[in-house]
């Protein structure tokens, strides 16, 4: 196949291109804008591979948009290019508006537009994936609940109503056009390329320097971990697979609490560290609790029993072994999670491409 990824130079969106690029035959183009969290750095392993192609672009730009689906001709469209960091989305909602709604928008139309100018048989044979987050479904109120494909949209946050806005545009394409979308809603994702303010990584750069772990509330906020490498392999599986007009959802079995997250990195790395900070026996001595933010939900989790019963996928990590080798990976690569923080791979979007 011929896939185009929006978002491509992202945490997930990296995760699957890096996967179809070295576990397939298929082509892949990636679109991204090369916001701060767009970083070609995490697509360096395969920058060289003539299956690979990447356009700086914005999914609101329509003329480039449409430019490149008449070159490039996809067979599929991964759509993951979104704003998705909540605290952001509450300092300043406008990005994700535009990002997450109007983007969508933007690359429906294009790819409608394109994907009418196929063969009968081309279209039957196209997928839109539309990849989006459990957060559209809001809060979990009791401790046995899980997220099911037809559970209601309740969205707290301006992070999570912009994503259930999108999500409810893919369905309208599907219904009123019949252009052949397929959405998936994810779990928490955590791994390698995993942008430095985001909780699992933050809390090892931070313990690494001797700074403050902050922990919102009293931390026990629940989520369901996903390694990232096991959604890029559901994320092909279904645009492969999945069935048009269809929702999967996409959990890791991983429920933990976030202090309980914070604790395990800081014993991992009470393991694996050899010279502390000054001053620190312990990492956990670094645990700070701090105001929770407007609107936090308090629980999170997947039911993912349908893409296992119908297309046989399951998550091959299980939160110890993941969170072991996240670790591991920002041990050792230090340089990339560096650079990122003093903004030195923002050099990189300045007239790139590979």
């Amino acid at each position: 196949m011929k896939i185009i990824i929006t978002g491509g130079a992202g945490f997930i969106g990296s995760a699957v291109a890096r996967y179809i690029i070295n576990q397939t035959s298929d082509q892949v183009l990636i679109i991204d804008s090369l916001t701060y969290a767009g970083n070609l750095e995490s697509l360096h392993s395969i920058a060289t591979n003539q299956r690979y192609q990447f356009e700086q672009v914005d999914i609101c730009d329509r003329l480039e948009l449409d430019r490149i689906f008449a070159q490039f001709q996809p067979d599929a469209v991964m759509h993951l290019a979104a704003e998705s960091h909540v605290d952001r989305s509450i300092d300043g909602p406008a990005a994700f508006i535009q990002t997450n709604i109007v983007g969508t928008y933007t690359l429906l139309e294009a790819a409608r537009y394109y994907w009418q100018s196929l063969t009968e048989t081309a279209r039957k044979a196209f997928r839109f994936h539309h990849i989006s987050t459990d957060e559209v479904y809001g809060d979990l109120g009791g401790t046995t609940d899980l997220f099911a494909e037809t559970t209601a949209y309740a969205p707290s946050s301006p992070y999570s109503a912009s994503k259930a806005a999108s999500d409810h545009l893919v369905q309208a394409w599907f219904r009123t056009y019949g252009l052949p979308t397929i959405i998936t809603n994810c779990s928490n994702n955590y791994g390698p390329y995993h942008f430095p303010e985001k909780l699992i990584p933050l809390t090892i750069i931070n313990a690494l320097a001797g700074k403050s772990l902050p922990v919102y509330g009293s931390g026990t906020q629940i989520r369901d971990w996903l390694y990232v490498e096991d959604h890029a392999r559901a994320l092909y599986l279904v645009v492969c697979k999945g069935v048009v007009g269809e929702t999967y959802n996409i959990g890791g079995h991983n429920e933990r609490k976030n202090i309980e997250v914070v604790r395990t990195i800081c014993r991992l790395l009470d393991e694996l560290v050899v010279d502390k900070p000054l001053n620190i026996k312990h990492y956990e001595q670094l645990i700070t609790f701090v105001a929770d933010r407007p609107g936090h939900d308090v629980r999170y989790a997947i039911d993912a029993s349908k893409i296992e019963q119908q297309l046989g996928w399951k998550p091959q990590e299980t939160f110890e072994s993941g969170i072991r080798k996240t670790v591991e990976w920002y041990l050792a690569n230090s340089n990339w999670w560096q650079r990122v923080q003093d903004g030195s791979y923002a050099g990189e979007r300045l007239g790139l491409t590979c």
